[in-house]
């Protein structure tokens, strides 16, 4: 009969070494162990003849390990390490330590040991989830692989609302010229104060973004998610915000002059003593706006949805307001 192979994920050390998947051949003998170690391959072997808590050596990728047989087989009972040392297999042992090799990492081998022994395993960053996750998987530890694909999607969730720059990160960026933002995620930033004239903010998730007193003038916003935002004397002044969600967003008091606010959600904006002469705003959407005081004069309002709309004190002069329903405006 010819020998059988060796599976690729168990190696000898540093010896060949039979599977342990396979029966000893008739006539082979194990090798002499110490105390020790034959206490460890006892557990392995014979379970019902010696202790579940006796000593197991392991030799994984080169790092050594010290369990138990209980710790293995308990906690996950379907799982290959389960299957290897429930003793229903005689497993390969180095001569003299005792010690079973296996050839994977042995780096994120102690999270597998406190995930068997505790149930838990400490924070990990994102990369690190990926690999401890490989190694559960190919260990068959199916708790440890799901309770690790819960945490990548809350860290998933987490990081989908956490800026993608920090304000430093921005200050050093618009030193040089033609600073471009699109589509970043910035939400939740402090970007008050800044020069950020002419930047490109274009498809940027800018929510609850402080820009007050920032100079934007010329700055692109077109198609933001800016709710929330803060642009309280802010300059924008000649600005593109064309299709811009900028609901609920504060702008008191900033300068709006001849910005290109077309087709933007601005319900609920506060534009109290804004500037927002010569602005375009056709067919913006101020549902519940407050203009307070704001000036309008010659703006361009056709087709704007006004409906509950705060315009007292506001300056109207030459404005267009054609298709314009102010009846429901306060």
């Amino acid at each position: 009969n010819s020998r059988p192979g060796r599976p690729p994920h168990l190696n000898p050390d540093p010896s060949p070494l039979r599977s342990p998947h396979l029966p000893r051949r008739h006539g082979q003998n194990p090798r002499p162990l110490s105390t020790l170690n034959r206490r460890a391959a006892a557990a392995m072997q014979s379970p019902e003849s010696s202790s579940s808590a006796a000593p197991v050596l392991l030799n994984i990728g080169g790092t050594k390990y010290a369990t138990t047989a209980e710790t293995l087989t308990q906690r996950e009972p379907d799982s290959m390490l389960a299957a290897m040392f429930s003793g229903r297999h005689t497993l390969p042992q180095h001569p003299t330590t005792g010690a079973v090799f296996v050839d994977r990492d042995g780096k994120h081998f102690r999270h597998i040991l406190n995930w068997l022994r505790d149930g838990a395993i400490p924070t990990l960053s994102e990369s690190e989830y990926h690999q401890l996750l490989r190694e559960a998987e190919y260990y068959q530890l199916l708790g440890l692989a799901d309770y690790i694909n819960e945490k990548l999607a809350l860290k998933k969730t987490d990081n989908s609302c956490e800026a993608e720059l920090t304000r430093k990160d921005v200050i050093k960026c618009i030193q040089a010229q033609k600073i471009r933002f699109r589509g970043l995620n910035l939400s939740g930033l402090d970007l008050s104060k800044l020069d950020l004239s002419e930047v490109d903010f274009s498809y940027a998730c800018i929510e609850r973004t402080n820009f007050s007193c920032a100079n934007l003038h010329k700055a692109k916003f077109r198609l933001v998610e800016a709710a929330h935002s803060t642009f309280e004397q802010a300059n924008l002044h000649e600005c593109e915000l064309t299709g811009a969600n900028l609901q609920e967003a504060v702008l008191d008091r900033a300068n709006v002059q001849s910005a290109n606010l077309q087709d933007a959600c601005l319900m609920g904006c506060s534009f109290i003593e804004t500037d927002v002469r010569s602005a375009h705003l056709q067919n913006a959407n101020l549902t519940g706006a407050d203009l307070n005081g704001a000036n309008l004069e010659g703006a361009n309002l056709k087709g704007a949805k006004l409906s509950g709309a705060n315009l007292q004190g506001a300056n109207l002069q030459r404005a267009y307001l054609r298709e314009v329903d102010l009846r429901e405006t306060v």
